[in-house]
């Protein structure tokens, strides 16, 4: 079975828990994948074998071609808000994986092309013989509560109404709390106390890992820092609530597969 960079899907996307992942036999997709196409095996299932195989260079009429009726392709990003958790783990390891592979060509001690090697999980230089693994970069997203109200930011390119917990890499030499106190009084202006740690998540778009946490506010009022965020405010518990049963409202949150929702649940239920 082979697993695209742009996902496979079965089944209709207007009836709720009817879409699954599609796997496709060996043979189906090479002949339109490219001639350095990169294929990675990412492990088995029941002793069947899966892997990711990049075929994004194939013209969109060949990818449909090849589906014929089956199924249909989707975006990453769309495909993990629809498909189970399960299949949308599996989504994330081949996508971060694949991404790095793209990224990672030439060594970057040396500049020599790198080769792949121990079925996609290494790549290795023959001329400074340096071994380069795929990276995973920390991200906190976290929430600032204060009562029964939290703190929450909205970028400007996200769907109307949608406003989600702040978020920020954290830099080298920083702890995950030093990052949290940081990336609130950049983003908007306010100082927390000691935060919790609540849950993680993998985030392959590309390569993050997102380690949530709550922090309770201290001082400060929000304001808008930078064209980062269009705004920050604080929602009220019976906001969020509205907005967590998908009622009309002036909030709307993440989608359910993201862990700024979750964080959003574990408050409101706490």
């Amino acid at each position: 079975p082979l697993w695209r960079l742009q996902p496979f899907l079965l089944g209709s996307e207007q009836a709720a828990d009817s879409v699954q992942a599609g796997y496709l036999r060996p043979g189906l997709a090479e002949e339109i994948a490219g001639p350095d196409a990169i294929s990675i095996f990412l492990g088995l299932e029941n002793e069947r074998a899966i892997f990711a195989l990049d075929i994004s260079v194939a013209e969109e009429t060949a990818r449909d071609g090849l589906l014929g009726s089956l199924g249909h392709f989707r975006d990453a990003r769309t495909a993990a808000q629809l498909l189970p958790l399960k299949d949308a783990a599996i989504l994330g390891q081949a996508k971060a994986l694949i991404d790095w592979h793209q990224r990672h060509g030439f060594c970057p001690n040396c500049g020599a092309r790198t080769t792949l090697i121990d079925a996609g999980y290494r790549r290795h230089c023959e001329a400074c013989s340096a071994d380069h693994f795929p990276r995973t970069d920390p991200v906190v997203i976290m929430l600032v509560t204060d009562a029964d109200r939290v703190l929450l930011g909205r970028q400007p390119t996200w769907p109307p109404r949608r406003y989600s917990a702040l978020a920020g890499f954290v830099e080298p030499g920083e702890s995950l709390e030093e990052a949290v106190a940081r990336e609130v009084r950049e983003e908007a202006g306010v100082t927390v106390g000691t935060p919790r740690y609540i849950a993680s998540q993998p985030w392959p778009f590309p390569s993050s890992l997102m380690l949530g946490f709550i922090a309770p506010w201290e001082s400060g009022e929000p304001r808008r820092i930078d064209d980062e965020l269009e705004d920050v405010r604080w929602f009220e518990r019976a906001e969020v609530e509205a907005a967590l049963d998908e009622r009309d409202g002036p909030l709307g949150v993440p989608p359910r597969f993201a862990i700024a929702r979750r964080l959003l649940e574990h408050w409101v239920r706490r």
